[in-house]
């Protein structure tokens, strides 16, 4: 498999995370989601495509423990249209309290945000050509990566599924920033009928492409990555492992992952991810209840043996 060359985001950036007190700027339903702009300026100034912010819920009479995690759709670094210092725009599905509680901000409601949290997209060093892939409110992260890409001189293709239409996302921005769309749904409702990886082989042959970049359910993800790997591509996913504290330190959101000296390591994915290689996922050890120990990863409990 080809192993292109992809400038890294460094250690100092990645290090670099803020706490800050956004206001709600805008707040516009799209489809079945929200797409929230929050004046954040230290998180807007440090922030790249791939890394995500941690969401306080509640107020000063109430609120949860833990923080909720989105995925950055875009930022506006410097003074924006509205006069505000530096946005980050997020897309949210609110599908339990958290969420619905922080759907339902009105403009000029603050929110608690840290961020930018996580390794962002690694970019290629020269032009090559590329396939985006997003499934539902997955593909907010990548309409900013493919801008990223094409200034770079890559092709850019992109490839959006969901379940019905209502579920697709961003499918006009697409057509604006991309030089190609495919559109897929489970129940035919818009696109072509069927998964992303039924389409994706063809997008890839015909491009020749040689990245395939993903965000979305686990599932789509382990289709997206056999699929780059069986056509000669790399491939770069953003996981969508729950993460309870979104900064590294309770441990849920633990994946098995193959590292550079072929051993498998249990590593935080707000942390060393959410970006990963595809083919170093440990995909088989991945659940829909959470990813479980390889018995010969580094640190897996041994059998006790008298």
């Amino acid at each position: 498999m080809n192993d292109l060359p992809t400038q890294p985001v460094s250690a100092a950036r990645r290090a670099r995370v803020v706490q800050e007190q956004a206001e709600l700027v805008a707040t516009t339903r799209v489809g079945a989601y929200q797409h929230l702009t929050l004046a954040s300026p230290g998180v807007a100034g440090l922030a790249r495509p791939g890394q995500f912010v941690a969401l306080a819920v509640g107020d000063e009479s109430s609120g949860t423990l833990l923080r909720r995690s989105f995925s950055i759709h875009k930022v506006t670094p410097g003074p924006s249209s509205n006069g505000a210092g530096g946005t980050v725009e997020i897309v949210v599905s609110a599908v339990g309290a958290g969420t619905r509680w922080i759907t339902s901000r009105q403009v000029h409601d603050r929110i608690d945000v840290v961020g930018p949290v996580g390794r962002a997209f690694p970019l290629p060093t020269a032009p090559v050509p590329c396939v985006l892939v997003g499934g539902g409110y997955g593909s907010a992260p990548l309409f900013w990566l493919a801008g990223e890409l094409r200034e770079r001189g890559c092709t850019v293709d992109i490839v959006l599924g969901a379940a019905s239409e209502d579920r697709l996302f961003g499918v006009l921005e697409a057509r604006r920033s991309c030089d190609g769309v495919t559109v897929t749904t489970d129940d035919g409702s818009a696109g072509v009928k069927g998964w992303v990886s039924d389409v994706l082989p063809d997008v890839i042959d015909r491009r020749g492409a040689g990245v395939v970049y993903a965000c979305g359910p686990m599932g789509m993800l382990r289709a997206v990555s056999d699929v780059a790997a069986a056509h000669g591509a790399v491939a770069q996913v953003a996981v969508e492992e729950a993460m309870a504290c979104g900064i590294g330190i309770c441990m849920t959101c633990v994946m098995p992952v193959v590292g550079s000296d072929g051993l498998t390591r249990m590593v935080r994915s707000c942390v060393e991810g959410p970006v990963f290689r595809g083919d170093r996922v440990r995909w088989d050890a991945v659940t829909p209840t959470g990813a479980v120990v390889p018995p010969d990863a580094v640190g897996a409990p041994r059998a006790v043996t008298r």
